[in-house]
């Protein structure tokens, strides 16, 4: 029992609801658009490619479980990771159905409001390609010097990849990988390696376990090369071969980056079966 020098006056908390868990006002006034009117068409554009950023920061987020889970040999969890982000890659190509529903004189109505900013300054996707091992650094040139956005990115040009990673662990597997893989300079991408590629084949004729992990690796490739290709289509279709927003070469660009696997031994030893 309490005196009433005692009694609690702490408020009480107040109850969570669907919306104060999401922050749901909060998410929808992010949708602002700058065109006169505005024109209809331009909260469809913001709102898909803010879809994009938040399934962008997920697979990074399974990303992260990957890494770790093939650090520490865990094979169900990774083979988890790299289904989930398959699964996202597909919704990601599904949302271009749904931005081709927007025609090229709609976007154009908008299109100069979008001055200099364009989809390849998606830090989130550049962050993607890095980790995953698809890198250089000419692809830095869209974030100013001493930025601290091209710091962060500059610093993945270092760092083990996704692929680097895989190696390690089939290395720890049994499956000796050439020890200049894991000294080489790493700014410059994956790239094929003929001593890498005789011991993948020997998991695919030794370990059909292991060899279910580099399957979805492949997968995964296969899945972000299939948004590539979609993404060019849209963009050809919506502005054709005109100059993309922010400088950029638009449609141009996007074809120079299909068919570039971020992990070419797990493609060329098709040819070894």
């Amino acid at each position: 029992m309490t005196t009433d020098s005692q009694t609690d006056t702490t408020s009480p908390r107040t109850p969570l609801t669907y919306a104060s868990y999401l922050r749901v006002d909060e998410l929808l006034a992010l949708q602002t658009p700058l065109s006169d009117g505005p024109e209809h068409d331009e909260t469809l554009f913001i709102i898909i490619h803010q879809v994009y950023e938040l399934w962008f920061k997920q697979i990074l987020h399974e990303v992260d479980r990957l890494d770790a889970s093939l650090d520490a040999d865990d094979v169900p969890v990774a083979l988890v990771a790299l289904k989930r982000v398959l699964t996202i890659f597909k919704t990601l190509v599904g949302q271009v159905d749904i931005l081709e529903t927007m025609s090229p004189l709609s976007f154009n109505s908008f299109r100069t409001r979008l001055d200099s900013s364009s989809g390849f300054q998606s830090v989130q996707f550049r962050t993607l390609e890095f980790r995953l091992g698809a890198r250089s650094r000419g692809r830095l040139g869209v974030h100013p010097e001493g930025s601290a956005v091209r710091s962060t990115l500059e610093a993945l040009l270092t760092t083990e990849s996704t692929y680097d990673r895989f190696l390690r662990f089939m290395d720890r597997a049994g499956f000796s990988m050439p020890p200049e893989l894991a000294t080489r300079e790493r700014g410059g991408g994956n790239f094929e390696h003929d001593g890498a590629r005789r011991q993948l084949v020997t998991v695919y004729r030794t370990r059909p376990d292991l060899a279910q992990v580099c399957e979805r690796l492949v997968d995964l490739d296969e899945g972000l090369q299939e948004w590539r290709y979609r993404h060019v289509k849209m963009v050809e279709r919506t502005i054709g071969m005109k100059s993309g927003t922010g400088g950029s070469s638009g449609a141009e660009y996007l074809r120079a980056t299909l068919f570039r696997p971020l992990f070419p031994d797990l493609w060329a030893i098709r040819n070894e079966f």
